[in-house]
Parts: C-alpha cells; sequence; structure tokens
C-alpha cells in the first residue's frame, strides 16, 4: 500500500475505526473534485503533457498532489467547459446537458420544476443505491416550486451549506452587510469583505468601498488593504480605491488548513470518520457516513477564485518568483467585436503597475499551490477510507470550472472562449487501474457533459436506458479506451458578462458568434439565420498559425469558408437542435423550444475544406 494512502488511514484512526463494508458489490466509492477558476497551467504535470516543460509560460508553478493523481490516472488533457461562468459550467456537469439543451446559459436560479427538466448526477447515484455528500462551493443554483412558492432543492441527500460554514467563523474571509465598522455605527448598511483573524470565529476586520466617504473612516478600507497586503481589480480611471473591486491577490489572516478550503476537508475527514455519527460544524448539523452504502462524495473548493488570498507559509515560498507577465499585442484589439472588447472597460489588466502585476501571478499560483496541497489531503483521506473497507474506488478530479487571465488579452478575468478560459483537464483515476489506466494521457477532445455519464456508468447505471437519453456526453472510460470515435469539435456557450456567444473549437481553428440580440429568453427565434455575417460579431483563429488566439481573421478572404462552414455548423447544433430557452423569474418557468431546422447536427463530425 503505498504511503500515502498508510498515511490517510492513520488520519482517518485519530477519528474512528472504519467499519468495513458489508456485502460490497464492488462498485466504487467515488469522489469528485472540483476547484474555482483554475487554469491548466497552475498544474506543473498538465505543463508536462502539453508543452513539455515543467513551468507555466509565465514561471513557476508547484502541484506534487495532482502530478501523484496524473501518475495514476488516466488525464483527459484537452477537455473543455461550456460557459466560461461558474454557475453555468457547474450545471452542465451536474446535468449532463450542454446550456442549449438545458436553457441555464449564465448565473440563473433554475427550477427544476421546468417541464423539460431531467434529473441531476446526485439523485441519480441515490437512485442507484449511493449516499451522497457535498461540501464545499457547489455553485449550482437549482431551485424548486412546492405549493406555487419557490424553495430550496437539495440534490444531494447531505449537503453542507458552505456560506453558513462562514458565517459561523469556519473561513478565513466571507462578505456581506455591515452597520458598523472600527466600534464606529455606520449612518446605513453597507456591504463589505470581511477577513476573520486568528482566534475566536467571530472576529473579523472589515473593509469596503463605502467606508471610504463616513467622517472617522476615511483610512478604515486603506489600513485593512495595507495589512493584508491586498490588490484589487480596478480601472485604468480608478486604479487605486481603497475596498473596491474584487481581491486579486493578498495574504489569508488564517493559516494553512484554516482558511475556508481547509476547513471543507476537514469536514469531509469527519464524514468518512465517523460513521453512524451525529456531527456538527457550527450551527450545522450531519450524519457520518453509513458503511453499509457506497460514497458519492463531492468537494467544491473557493481556490483560487478571489479574493486571492493565499496562507502566509505559502505565499513566502513563491515571494522570490519573477513572472514573465503576458503582454498584449496592439494589433489585437482592433480586430475584436464589442461582446469582447467591452471586458476591457471593467476586467483590464495592463495599467497595473508591474510590482502588482507580479503579485497578482504570484499570488496566484501560490494559492493554487496551497489548493494543491488540499486536493492531496482530499483523496488521500478518501483512498484511505475505501481502502480500508475494503471497497473499490475511484477520484475525478476537475482543475477548474473554467480558467482566468492572467493579463493574457490585457484581462484579468474569465467569462470569454479564449483557451485559458475554457482548456480545463480532468484526471480520473480508479483502484483497478483497469478502467482507467495509470499514467495515460488521452488527447481526444472531452467535454464537462462527459462527467456524468462517466459516473453513473461507474455506478452500474446502464447509459443505454432510454430514461438516461437526455444525456449529451460520453463515458470517459469508453472514450480512454478508443471506444467512441474521437469527436472533431467541442462546444461552449455563455451569455454572463460579455453576452450571448457560442463557440466551436476544432483541432486547427476556433470560431465563436453572437448568438442572439439580447438576453430575452424565447424571442427573436430566427435572429441569427436573418443576421448579416457582420451582426454575429464573429471571432476565427487560426490554431496552427496562431495558438495564442491573438489574429482574428474572421473578415480575412483567406479564410471565408472556414468561417462559413464553422458558422453554419454552430448555428445548426446550437439553434436547429433543440435550442431550448427559460424564463426562469417566475415559479413556474416559461420554457421556449426553437423550432428545429437541423435535426442530428450535433454528429460531432466537422470536415473543413481549407
Amino acid at each position: 500500500m503505498p504511503k500515502r494512502i498508510v498515511a490517510a488511514l492513520l488520519i482517518l484512526s485519530v477519528f474512528t475505526t472504519v467499519v468495513p463494508a458489508q456485502g460490497s458489490d464492488g462498485r466504487p466509492n467515488i469522489l469528485y473534485i472540483l476547484t474555482d477558476d483554475q487554469r491548466y497551467d497552475s498544474i506543473r504535470a498538465f505543463n508536462q503533457i502539453t508543452h513539455q516543460r515543467d513551468e507555466s509560460a509565465l514561471g513557476y508553478v508547484e502541484s506534487p498532489n495532482v502530478d501523484w493523481l496524473v501518475s495514476q490516472g488516466t488525464t483527459f488533457i484537452n477537455t473543455y467547459v461550456h460557459a466560461t461562468g461558474c454557475a453555468p459550467s457547474r450545471a452542465s456537469i451536474h446535468l449532463g446537458r450542454y446550456p442549449h439543451r438545458s436553457g441555464i446559459y449564465e448565473f440563473e436560479y433554475f427550477n427544476q420544476t421546468a417541464s423539460h427538466f431531467e434529473t441531476t448526477l446526485p439523485e441519480e447515484m441515490s437512485r442507484l443505491g449511493y449516499q451522497t455528500f457535498h461540501v464545499g462551493k457547489l455553485g449550482v443554483r437549482i431551485r424548486t416550486t412546492i405549493d406555487g412558492k419557490v424553495r430550496p432543492y437539495g440534490m444531494y441527500e447531505q449537503d453542507i451549506n458552505f456560506k453558513q460554514m462562514w458565517r459561523d467563523g469556519f473561513t478565513d474571509w466571507s462578505k456581506g452587510d455591515i452597520e458598523e465598522a472600527a466600534g464606529q455605527k455606520l449612518p446605513e448598511k453597507i456591504h463589505a469583505d470581511w477577513l476573520y483573524t486568528p482566534g475566536s470565529g467571530d472576529r473579523f476586520e472589515v473593509t469596503g468601498s463605502g467606508l471610504n466617504d463616513i467622517p472617522g473612516l476615511e483610512d478604515h478600507s486603506r489600513a485593512v488593504d495595507e495589512k493584508y497586503n491586498l490588490i484589487r481589480m480596478n480601472t485604468p480611471k480608478n486604479p487605486h480605491a481603497y475596498g473596491l473591486g474584487p481581491i486579486i491577490g493578498g495574504v489569508s489572516p488564517k493559516p494553512a488548513g484554516q482558511t475556508r478550503d481547509g476547513h471543507y476537508v476537514t469536514q469531509l475527514g469527519k464524514f468518512l470518520g465517523h460513521p453512524g455519527d451525529e456531527l456538527k460544524v457550527g450551527s450545522q448539523t450531519y450524519t457520518g457516513v453509513d458503511p453499509q452504502r457506497p460514497v458519492f462524495a463531492h468537494i467544491g473548493f473557493d481556490f483560487p477564485h478571489t479574493p486571492v488570498l493565499p496562507p502566509k507559509s505559502f505565499r513566502n515560498r513563491f515571494a522570490d518568483r519573477v513572472y514573465t507577465i503576458p503582454q498584449v499585442d496592439p494589433d489585437e484589439q482592433g480586430k475584436l467585436p464589442p461582446q469582447l472588447t467591452k471586458l476591457k472597460n471593467t476586467k483590464a489588466s495592463n495599467h497595473f503597475s508591474d510590482a502588482d502585476q507580479q503579485q497578482m501571478v504570484r499570488d496566484y499560483y501560490a494559492f493554487c499551490a496551497y489548493g494543491d496541497q488540499l486536493v492531496g489531503e482530499a483523496a488521500d483521506r478518501f483512498i484511505g477510507f475505501s481502502e480500508a473497507q475494503g471497497r473499490p474506488w475511484m477520484v475525478v478530479y476537475i482543475c477548474g470550472d473554467h480558467g482566468w487571465k492572467l493579463n493574457e488579452h490585457g484581462l484579468i478575468s474569465k467569462f470569454t472562449p479564449w483557451n485559458i478560459d475554457s482548456q480545463n483537464p480532468i484526471v480520473v483515476v480508479s483502484s483497478d487501474k483497469r478502467r482507467f489506466p495509470a499514467g495515460k494521457v488521452v488527447t481526444d477532445f472531452t467535454e464537462f457533459v462527459d462527467v456524468m455519464p462517466t459516473v453513473l456508468a461507474a455506478g452500474g447505471a446502464d447509459l443505454a436506458d432510454p430514461r438516461l437519453g437526455f444525456l449529451d456526453g460520453y463515458d470517459l472510460q469508453a472514450v480512454a479506451a478508443g471506444e467512441i470515435p474521437a469527436r472533431d469539435y467541442v462546444l461552449g456557450e455563455s451569455h454572463a458578462v460579455t453576452g450571448p456567444r457560442a463557440t466551436l473549437r476544432t483541432k486547427n481553428f476556433m470560431f465563436t458568434m453572437k448568438t442572439r440580440p439580447d438576453k430575452k429568453r424565447g424571442q427573436n427565434q430566427a435572429w441569427v439565420q436573418q443576421a448579416e455575417i457582420k451582426d454575429l460579431e464573429p471571432v476565427l483563429y487560426d490554431l496552427q498559425r496562431d495558438p495564442d488566439e491573438l489574429n482574428n481573421v474572421a473578415f480575412d478572404t483567406a479564410y471565408t469558408r472556414v468561417r462559413d462552414t464553422m458558422q453554419k455548423k454552430l448555428t445548426d447544433i446550437v439553434l436547429g437542435d433543440g435550442r431550448v430557452e427559460v424564463d426562469w423569474r417566475t415559479s413556474t418557468p416559461q420554457v421556449y423550444h426553437f423550432p428545429v431546422f437541423a435535426p442530428g447536427a450535433d454528429d460531432k463530425v466537422l470536415t473543413i475544406s481549407q
């Protein structure tokens, strides 16, 4: 047994004796790990696979635990997200459907009573006899309607509310309204960042731009920001506004292990280590694992999402690192459409000082390194628990619900269709090493909709069951085994921040276009078919000549045939092959089914005559 698993068993023994699985049917315990806003080049193994180097193009990264998972399992390196925003991306994983089939395009609170809605991943696992458990960020904004009233909807049998954990002090950062600061009563409530100090859970310091205009508190946000070395996302017009904008660099007020993410790992360990016991985390109660049933557990990490606050011990390890900051191509901006250029107004980073740009990158990669340690701890505890039970196990690790720019294209943000935002590899490790061979790398295109059928198949589901016919993805085990023909393309569609925009990516080209005139659901259904090409705001990159996606050749006559072929294919799929749009704002969601003018268009085949 590997030394790290022995260590995990020792950790579990601190809690209690693990009860062996009774009557195990051979189905594995499954752990699904997801990080947040993590770019693939923060993982050394992914850089080695993709670029034959240890480091990112920007510089040093550190990821020994994920590197170990890669060595033990199968890596799907060319996995792509469907929406480069947290909520719609996570919805595609939990629902197994593309955005144009679920109707979830951005940060809507969607309702499972909608007429087109299908079952969710954890509910299907429960149907298969699994106990389902979640801790950490979920990000799937699902609701239900009972007696005409919209209410929370629980997909997992046990789901620890991460925001309640924050409110109970199990965190290093939170946010919310405050009524006083520095002992002074405020004239009105102000929204602020809360930075929890070591000691009692309810001690925290606040910083927020609303404090800057209150007599006696003019310097309060400045003092707190400087204490924790915070830098924030800002605009060229307002580069030094203390307390304003998301935190993109700084140091956590708590040591490693006592941050938000550290507490998530602790609760996962308690769940696995206390079979059948009644457990508490702050004001919440839950029950320890049932040894009689297989486990499907999901841990959703917050790192490296803003606020980017690595613990001091990790930040110090990166303090002397010097990074190569991506340079902005002066010709790029003039070739981009309004949907993408408008990000420059709120997400720009090229105006940052050299010192701030270096800190922005150092703190991001330091935060990823800290998160890597926690990923290793979570996997070790889960594997150790399963080994002690005598039950097979499987770990599904996803590097980010999407990526993050560190001055690529002059931005610090997500929400765009560029590769750095949308390539997020998956690693699957299985105890038998047969379904997912150790050290194997699959270069075929894979997508986030593949996660649900992969987990269901491992849990014993028959994917040929017509009841699961709604699934848009494939079982990754079948992909790894070569049982499924390689996709020619991957799909994406995201409406958040940029506005409605869909993407079609092949090995040689990336094409993206505006899909709707606005965000009014169900209206103007024939707009794309009637619009002129310029109104679609197309972007086309020749990835062989332009791997950094800087030169939009959509209106270059040498690429007209490529553009038109990809535009037709994308239109046929996302608008003509079962598109759904939903007005989620009412207790009875209004579902709009678009006319099917290209049935079967999503056949995964695309031939481009260059």
